[in-house]
Parts: C-alpha cells; sequence; structure tokens
C-alpha cells in the first residue's frame, strides 16, 4: 500500500536526518576521523531506538500486558482481526486508568502492540470493541506504529528536557514545545486515522461498530478531563486532550464529526 511505503520512507529519512546531523558535529569537531565515528554512534542510537520505543511509549501511557487467561475473548478477537490483516497478532495491554480509549504502538506488521483502557472494556459492547481493535490492527498493518511511537517518544523527550531548566524551567517549555509539536506534525497526518477507519470498515465488515465507538469515546473526552503527556497524542484512537494550551499543539486526529460521516457513508443502508 502507498500509506505503508510512505511510513517506511519516513523512518529512514528519520534515520538518515539523525546520521546527516551527527556527522556534522563529528566533521566541525575532529575532520573525517570523527565523522565516521558519530554516524556509527548515530546508527546504534537509531537501532536501540527501534528496539525500544515501542515500551517506552507503553510506559508512557500506563499500560501493561494482558494474559490470555484474564481476558481471552479479546485476545481471540485480536487474533482474528490480525489474521485478516495479514500481520502477527499484536500482544494486547490494558492501561490501568483514564476516560474509554485504545492505542497501538510498535515496530511495524511482525511486532506491535495494541492497548485498551480498563473504562473502554467494560463500557463499550462486543461491536464496539471489535471496531477499535480493528482500528488499531489496521494502524499496524499500515505501519503507522512506526511513525507514531518515534514521533510520540522524541517530542516526550523534549519536552521532558524542559524540567532540567530550573529556575528556567517555563522558558524552556515555551520553546521545546512548540518544536516537539512542530516534529509532530512533520512526521503524523491527519489522514492516517481516515485511512485506518476505512480498513477496520473492511476487517469488521460493517463500519458502524467502530462509528458508535468513536462517538462514546468522544463523549467519554468531552465529559471527563484525561491525564498524560500530551505528546502521546498520536497513539490514541482520537485526541483525549483538552485543545487548548500544551494539548492544543499535539491534536493530529481529525475532528470525530468527519470521521463518523465518512464511516457512516461506506454501509448508508
Amino acid at each position: 500500500m502507498l500509506v505503508a511505503l510512505r511510513n517506511i520512507l519516513k523512518i529512514w529519512l528519520l534515520v538518515v536526518a539523525l546520521a546527516g546531523v551527527m556527522a556534522l558535529v563529528g566533521w566541525a569537531l575532529g575532520g573525517l576521523r570523527l565523522l565516521s565515528i558519530f554516524v556509527f554512534a548515530a546508527l546504534l542510537v537509531a537501532l536501540g531506538a527501534w528496539w525500544t520505543f515501542d515500551r517506552v511509549a507503553l510506559g508512557m501511557i500506563g499500560a501493561r500486558e494482558v494474559p490470555v487467561g484474564e481476558a481471552p475473548l479479546l485476545h481471540s478477537t485480536l487474533e482474528r482481526l490480525a489474521a485478516r490483516a495479514g500481520i502477527a497478532k499484536p500482544r494486547l495491554y490494558v492501561i490501568r486508568d483514564g476516560i474509554p480509549l485504545t492505542a497501538a504502538t510498535g515496530r511495524g506488521p511482525r511486532s506491535s502492540a495494541v492497548a485498551l483502557s480498563a473504562t473502554c472494556i467494560s463500557a463499550c459492547p462486543p461491536a464496539e470493541l471489535e471496531g477499535l481493535l480493528a482500528h488499531e490492527v489496521a494502524h499496524v498493518r499500515l505501519r503507522d506504529v512506526q511513525v507514531q511511537t518515534a514521533a510520540a517518544v522524541v517530542a516526550a523527550l523534549l519536552l521532558e528536557t524542559s524540567r532540567i531548566g530550573g529556575f528556567f524551567q517555563r522558558a524552556l517549555l515555551f520553546l521545546l514545545g512548540p518544536i516537539a509539536a512542530a516534529f509532530v506534525h512533520a512526521l503524523v497526518s491527519p489522514k492516517r486515522e481516515l485511512a485506518a477507519d476505512r480498513l477496520a470498515a473492511e476487517l469488521c465488515g460493517s463500519p458502524h461498530g467502530l462509528a458508535d465507538a468513536l462517538l462514546r469515546l468522544e463523549q467519554a473526552a468531552e465529559l471527563l478531563p484525561f491525564e498524560g503527556i500530551p505528546a502521546a497524542e498520536p497513539l490514541f484512537t482520537i485526541n483525549p486532550f483538552a485543545e487548548r494550551g500544551l494539548g492544543g499543539l499535539f491534536v493530529t486526529h481529525p475532528p470525530v464529526a468527519e470521521r463518523l460521516r465518512r464511516l457512516r457513508a461506506l454501509d448508508p443502508g
């Protein structure tokens, strides 16, 4: 798919950009010898990020892995959807607190994770849960998880860097917040959600379960505040943060009303 190829290209461009910056620093400090050392270090950093960023992202949203015996029906549904999408079954996680919400992260179709909040599992009927799981499986199939995971973790690291400022922490946050948000928006397109919605409807055989779930999630987000790192916004199914202040900088989801309109149009009857 074109979307998947575009996401692969974005990841490689990130690696090349990191290596390029490190090469320039090495050249400025010590010529060709340091340039080669810095480029090698950049590739090691990229490799380490590739293997660890998904676990960092799961830690950011406070998720724990769910064994099969604890939620056999969810595991069965996830396995069935993954088989339809032609990917390896993602690991299943639960987010302890918060509003009804789901998220996805990972390194691609062979290694990924899907997380649901405990309130989502208890509040959503089976058809809606299937639609939400299918939406996250679609993100894995389209390789969105690679890009949104990298964007969320790097942006969160930039925001956390402001904490070292001490007295100048607020000034650093005003500086680094927009930089982190710009990095997220450069990598993450709102169109990815529309593509994942369409694929999820195909996997479920109907768009209405996901549409009903999105409406439920949006209503919950309007009623209850969500505590978390705004940089994690790309990981979630909808934007759970208030669109003001720092949270307003990281909005990468299209309006839920637009997503509902497009989903309902897939099955007007």
